[in-house]
């Protein structure tokens, strides 16, 4: 058995790959199957990450594969896995949150992966290694709405992890809302497990795809996908809401209804094209955004995204700006599964000093072509503020509501969301910005999209950091 990764006398790993999720699991197994000894880390108990989320081994689904699309990828992965596990050429540190990354000299090739273990994060450790590959996924955009912070109303990923994990839906009657593909793929989810969707509302009208049909002809698996989930929600009578947005949930204990508007191009409402559903579940997401503060804080280069969201800045082997240190998957720019074990292999090749088959090369080039399309084709509009009131809440964890930050753009004379959020308290709750940072900084004006800079990646107690490396 290897040694504890928290041990002094721990040699090290050749790789250490934080996250489970599709990128990081094929970025382990391949360069396992290289000759590298890795470390895969995860948050979470098991593999999988967000998009493989599965039901817990006591709820005895007997087909979790009917909640996903490709669950035989992912089988087929974890087999891989397994075996490398048995020969020690892979370890599953799983409950290992990964809170900062330190290089340890002057080389690029000694790391320092600092965690906090645990769902209750009784203790620190230190994983240590030649060099770090970064596949951290992503986070839901959310853009607010008076009554988002209604009982009932959940993220669109946050429903579909409910069904995998827990095999619960959010309510029996539920509005699916925001923009993006993964709404058609949650709206499939929920209703194929015997949710009532009355309505997908989709702020675009998804005619930003056609401005690029080679890119769409070259992705023909993706475009049987979106097929397959528009047969079922014709199947079950799901109504497509094109170029709308919930602009209102109505509820006291837990959400009713929601009001549904027309949206014009800069996805402002148009007045008069109001209308009620009734419901009792709201699920909405505008997207996803890259989860990168771990190579941020390191100084990496980040590019923006044609939605507005900040990336990994990455050459064609999938390496940063700092030396030793790698990304793949949503860490570089939000484009689904098939693009994110694509990088994790790529990666892989690239820090085992190995060539990758010239096929590999040319399906990341597809699917990054495709990627950056979907983001350009589902970028928010400005417009989206005016479904604010001035007391809607829009730093939940804090509960900063917008007049609050009008008014410390329009007479305190914030110009940015940094100064937004020292004058209000606005991202300094528990999420850390994660839910409301794109709504302040959009509040706040604007501008070039930016990536914060902080030490500290998630909440660590202070006892760890005072206690020092365990080693």
């Amino acid at each position: 058995m290897p040694t504890s990764p928290s041990d002094a006398r721990h040699p090290g790993y050749d790789l250490a790959v934080i996250g489970a999720g599709p990128a990081g699991l094929a970025a382990a197994v391949t360069a396992a199957d290289l000759g590298l000894r890795c470390a895969l880390l995860d948050a979470g108990p098991r593999t999988g990450g967000q998009y493989y989320r599965h039901p817990a081994p006591g709820l005895g689904a007997a087909r979790p594969d009917r909640l996903h699309h490709g669950w035989s990828v992912y089988t087929d992965l974890a087999d891989r896995l397994a075996a490398h596990q048995e020969i020690g050429l892979v370890d599953f540190l799983g409950g290992h949150q990964v809170w900062a990354l330190e290089r340890t000299g002057e080389a690029a090739d000694a790391w320092a992966v600092h965690v906090t273990l645990g769902a209750q994060a009784e203790e620190r450790a230190t994983v240590r290694a030649r060099a770090v590959l970064l596949a951290t996924g992503a986070y839901e955009r959310q853009l607010p709405f008076p009554g988002w912070t209604l009982p009932g109303v959940v993220t669109a990923g946050g429903a579909q992890a409910m069904l995998k994990a827990g095999l619960v839906l959010p309510g029996r009657r539920i509005v699916v809302a925001g923009s993006g593909p993964l709404l058609l793929a949650a709206a499939s989810s929920l209703v194929t497990a015997g949710a009532e969707v009355p309505a997908v509302v989709e702020a675009t009208d998804y005619l930003g795809y056609a401005r690029r049909p080679g890119v769409l002809a070259a992705v023909p698996a993706k475009l049987v996908e979106g097929a397959g989930h528009g047969t079922a929600l014709l199947r079950h009578g799901v109504r497509l809401r094109r170029r709308s947005a919930v602009v209102e949930a109505h509820g006291t204990d837990r959400v009713t209804a929601v009001t549904v508007a027309r949206l014009d191009a800069d996805w402002r409402p148009v007045a008069g094209t109001e209308r009620r559903i009734a419901c009792d579940a709201v699920a909405v997401g505008h997207g996803l955004l890259p989860q990168i503060e771990l190579a941020v804080e390191l100084g990496a280069d980040t590019r923006a995204v044609a939605d507005g969201a900040v990336a990994l800045k990455v050459d064609a082997r999938m390496r940063t700006t700092v030396p030793g240190l790698w990304a793949a998957g949503e860490t570089c720019g939000v484009g689904g599964a098939d693009l994110a074990i694509t990088e994790g292999e790529l990666a892989a090749h690239a820090v085992a000093d190995r060539l990758p088959h010239a096929a590999l090369l040319r399906r990341r080039s597809r699917l990054r072509a495709f990627a950056d399309l979907m983001a350009a084709a589902h970028r928010p509009g400005p417009g989206w503020t005016g479904w604010l009131r001035p007391d809607t809440d829009v730093c939940r964890c804090e509960e900063v509501p917008a007049a609050r930050i009008t008014e410390a753009v329009e007479e305190l004379g914030a110009g940015d969301a940094r100064t937004v959020k020292l004058l209000t308290r606005a991202g300094m709750g528990w999420c850390q910005g994660r839910m409301c940072g794109p709504a302040v900084a959009a509040l706040a004006g604007g501008g070039e999209p930016t990536a914060d800079r902080r030490p500290l990646a998630c909440p660590v107690p202070l006892s760890q950091l005072a206690a020092g490396a365990p080693d």
